[in-house]
This record gives C-alpha cells, sequence and structure tokens, in this order.
C-alpha cells in the first residue's frame, strides 16, 4: 500500500497546476490532502474519480478558504472518522481518519504558529491534545499511519540553517520537544528509517527563491506505530511536485 500526503495550500490552485496528472502518474493506493482550502461544493470530485479515486472523503472547515483536510482512495475503507471529538479543533478541519481492515490511516494538518502569539499557544494546546488523543487511540487502532503537515521540523537537519530559526515557530524547543515525545512513545518516523541525509525539505517559503535555493523546511510526515516496522517498505520525498509551497511525500507498507 503507497500513501501519498500532501499540503495543496489550495486545492482549486493546485488542480490548476496539473495535480490530477500528477495523481494519475504516481498511482498511489491512498491519498491524504492538507490545507484544501475549500469547501465540498467547490471541490469537482469526478476530476478525482477520473484519477482512479472513486472515494473521497472532507473535513472541511468552518471558514471558507482555510484549513481542511482530505482522504482519497482507490478501494473503500471501513470505516471514515471525521476530527477528534473536539469542535475546538474540528471546526478547523485538522484530523481525518480511513480505516483498511487492521490499519488506520490519519491525515492531520497541525496548526501554524506562525501569526502569532495566540495562534502558537493554539498551537501548542492543539499539540498536548492531539498526543493525548493518539494515545488513546492506539488502545482501539494499534496500527496508526499518521500523515500530514506537523508544521514542526524535527531536528537540525529537518531546516536550513538550523542557527537561524532557534526562535522561529516550527523549530521552537518546546515544539521539537512534543516531536521527541511522539517518538518516544512509540512512534517512527518512516523517511528517516531509510534517508538521513541533510537537505532533503518538503516546504519552502514562496518568498526570497527560497525553493530554487532549496532553503527549505522538512515538516511533512509520515509516522507510523513501531509494531509496522517491519512492513516499512520505502519513505520518500516527491520534491519534483510543484503544484504548491510544498512537496508530497509518501510511504510504502506491506499490509
Amino acid at each position: 500500500m503507497k500513501i501519498l500526503s500532501y499540503n495543496l495550500n489550495g486545492i482549486r490552485s493546485a488542480v490548476n497546476k496539473g495535480l490530477i496528472d500528477y495523481l494519475k502518474e504516481e498511482n498511489a493506493d491512498v491519498v491524504c490532502f492538507q490545507e484544501t482550502k475549500a469547501q465540498p461544493d467547490q471541490i469537482d470530485s469526478f476530476l478525482f474519480m477520473e484519477a482512479g479515486y472513486p472515494y473521497f472523503y472532507y473535513h472541511s472547515a468552518q471558514k471558507k478558504g482555510y484549513s481542511g483536510v482530505a482522504i482519497l482512495s482507490k478501494k473503500g475503507p471501513d470505516q471514515i472518522v471525521v476530527g477528534m471529538n473536539d469542535p475546538t479543533y474540528d471546526n478547523e478541519g485538522r484530523v481525518l481518519r480511513a480505516d483498511f481492515g487492521n490499519l488506520s490511516i490519519l491525515c492531520v494538518y497541525v496548526p501554524s504558529g506562525s501569526v502569532g502569539n495566540a495562534r502558537q499557544d493554539f498551537k501548542m494546546a492543539f499539540l498536548t491534545d492531539f498526543f493525548n488523543f493518539l494515545q488513546k487511540l492506539r488502545k482501539e487502532r494499534p496500527n496508526l499511519l499518521i500523515c500530514g503537515d506537523f508544521n514542526i521540523c524535527h531536528k537540525a537537519i529537518d531546516i536550513n540553517h538550523p542557527e537561524r530559526h532557534q526562535n522561529v515557530s516550527g523549530f521552537l524547543p518546546e515544539e521539537r520537544a512534543w516531536f521527541d515525545q511522539l517518538i518516544e512513545s512509540g512512534f517512527i518516523d518512516s523517511f528517516r528509517v531509510f534517508d538521513q541525509s541533510p537537505e532533503k525539505y518538503s516546504w519552502w517559503n514562496y518568498r526570497s527563491f527560497a525553493r530554487a535555493k532549496n532553503l527549505g523546511w522538512r515538516i511533512d510526515y509520515h509516522l507510523i506505530t513501531d509494531n509496522l516496522r517491519d512492513q516499512l517498505k520505502a519513505a520518500n520525498i516527491h520534491s519534483n511536485a510543484v503544484h504548491s509551497d510544498h512537496c508530497p511525500v509518501s510511504a510504502e507498507i506491506d499490509f
């Protein structure tokens, strides 16, 4: 099973930039989108059906043009679960889960804290509650794959010039400590199982020609529960895709 995750920074914009053809080429079994920035009636699901995805599930934010996640799949999931059962976060369309047999795929869009102290506080509250949500979920669904935009660079290797970003949201000590805690609780960063090299990023600021200079951040992940380690077959960053300021990341599991 190949799972592709992609922060689109607007699904309608990405479609206009060739997203549908790209999905056909990648041919993933499951695709998870973040930051769709659209309501269901603003998305032409028929285009994705033509690309081979007859199953398309949305969790849009109440605020139009903001946030939102979606899951597409070639085969129908056994169950779809929307949100975290907490309207504080669910109103922003942040979490969507699809169950395939014993495997649960969780698509998450962690809030950004870059627009001010209030949103940084909101981000940290989300992280605490999301961690607790995951610990509870694991008791019910022990085989988890969490993918999406975490808005955190876990380690210095995951960001350009780490010395310049010590006090920047997305690389703050408390955010990285939260990521440490998540890994220590029994999750694996799938990409780093296969690739420990530097300068592998998944997001570049649109300003200052950051992508051309590869001044990026790795903030998009596939995390798997450690009991799935032997079934993990591949994990990649698809930096050639240019439909967004992010690029897709993928993981392959023999399941």
